[in-house]
């Protein structure tokens, strides 16, 4: 795929013109700029697609400076911004009904995760046609996550398995939810689940044994949870294991220290009453999960006990 590079303050010449001349699909065609002038220090790149519910009004995708020509293709062709995308045209999308448009996209940031994407942050101009004005659009894309409420049963106490993490962002360690970021566009969320699982706490899940919670929402919400949709695409699958484990079980797991050590995990697992869960920790996933469980439990959804 060819990506332009051109001085700032140009003028492109017909590119509404080739962009309706060709495919509707996510379509990504690009054009010669033309400038009165010629710098070699104030390049950009910039990309054009065509949207089909927008076919008269391509989109510009800009880079900002910082991002090199590797790092925009690759954010470009990212499954992150193809979803992002997807989602924006979907029945209930931000640009199903032809009320709003999508003028602009900016490419702010790419954080490689080995040789893939890991989070893309970007600018979007969106316009709404009724009121001339702009929707808040910067976007902080991190693609899907899964997360496991583990419940289990020693000598008739119920307890909850937690791992603490060093979460940069807020200053803080917190507890949750044992978690993880799907690492592929296969959507294999019950596997990356178990495996996440297994990483942080060391316990061993078995996937048949595993209920989807947010499953359970109803599929107008595409049984998902958000957990920060004014700036974060990031959307979370719930489950639950519940389990039988002897009282020496339970101690072992208390204070251990798991975690992928090269990738900068620093992990340590809390075991914890299930009743005190609610007021032991503030991260919206555990809160989330023990909301839904409440529910569905309460509603006969759950499966019975093996």
């Amino acid at each position: 795929m060819a990506l332009l590079h051109h001085p700032s303050r140009c003028w492109l010449r017909d590119w509404r013109k080739y962009a309706l001349s060709s495919s509707p699909i996510l379509l990504q065609n690009h054009r010669r700029i033309f400038c009165p002038k010629m710098s070699s220090d104030s390049s950009s790149l910039t990309h054009f697609i065509t949207l089909p519910n927008q076919l008269a009004d391509p989109v510009t995708v800009d880079a900002a400076p910082g991002i090199s020509a590797s790092e925009f293709r690759k954010a470009i062709d990212s499954s992150l911004f193809k979803q992002w995308l997807k989602n924006m045209q979907s029945e209930a999308g931000v640009l199903s009904n032809g009320a709003m448009s999508l003028e602009r996209v900016l490419i702010q940031g790419v954080d490689m995760f080995g040789n893939r994407i890991g989070f893309l942050k970007f600018k979007a101009d969106i316009l709404d046609k009724e009121t001339g004005k702009k929707v808040p659009g910067i976007v902080f894309a991190r693609g899907p996550a899964v997360a496991v409420l583990i419940l289990l049963d020693s000598e008739g106490e119920i307890y909850t398995v937690l791992t603490e993490q060093v979460r940069v962002p807020v200053g803080k360690r917190i507890l949750e939810l044992p978690a993880g970021m799907l690492e592929n566009d296969r959507g294999d969320f019950i596997g990356t689940a178990a495996r996440e699982v297994e990483e942080e706490t060391g316990i061993h899940l078995n996937l048949q044994d595993m209920v989807d919670l947010t499953a359970f929402l109803d599929p107008s919400t595409g049984c998902r949870l958000f957990p920060s949709p004014g700036g974060c695409d990031e959307e979370i699958s719930l489950f639950l294991y519940k389990g039988s484990v002897s009282k020496e079980t339970i101690t072992q797991l208390q204070g251990k220290k798991t975690g992928l050590r090269e990738r900068g995990e620093l992990i340590k697992v809390h075991v914890v009453p299930y009743e005190k869960l609610w007021r032991v920790t503030a991260d919206a996933k555990t809160l989330s999960a023990i909301a839904l469980y409440e529910m569905a439990k309460r509603e006969g959804l759950l499966p019975p006990a093996g």
